[in-house]
């Protein structure tokens, strides 16, 4: 499912772009070029999505973009700053940036080895779970 907001892209004085999304409690990231900005943004808005849903929180509504204006929310905003909507399917961004597995090669005792295989044990399950554990992770 796609989710849209509008944010304000604001150029700065050394030619980099800040990116504000006032629906969001102005989150903000930049890029030293436009087109990194449009692509932190998107990463951006991504992470602060899915950090909600998986903490249960509550996102608001994105505006209209017609009823967002960079000088009401940065008064002394440069001129060429303008507000974009910036899309994300959040889903598939989380697939392929937050959730993908990360292969890890590791070193255990044979004898070790052949107790776990013949008990069935998962060898990444309980790396993860190992893991989790020692950093005080919940879930």
């Amino acid at each position: 499912m796609l989710s849209n907001y509008p944010a304000c892209f604001y150029p700065e004085e050394d030619g980099q772009y800040s990116v504000i999304f006032p629906d969001l409690n102005h989150l903000a990231t930049c890029g030293s070029t436009l087109d990194e900005a449009f692509s932190q943004a998107v990463d951006c808005l991504a992470g602060y999505l899915y950090s909600c849903k998986h903490d249960h929180e509550e996102v608001p509504h994105p505006s209209a973009l017609k009823d967002v204006d960079v000088k009401s929310e940065y008064p002394d905003c440069p001129a060429g700053a303008f507000v974009n909507m910036v899309m994300v399917d959040v889903d598939s961004y989380a697939r392929a940036h937050f959730e993908k597995s990360v292969k890890k090669t590791l070193s255990i005792p044979s004898w070790l080895n052949e107790a776990a295989v013949q008990a069935g044990i998962n060898f990444s399950q309980t790396l993860q779970s190992a893991l989790k554990e020692q950093l005080r992770i919940a879930k």
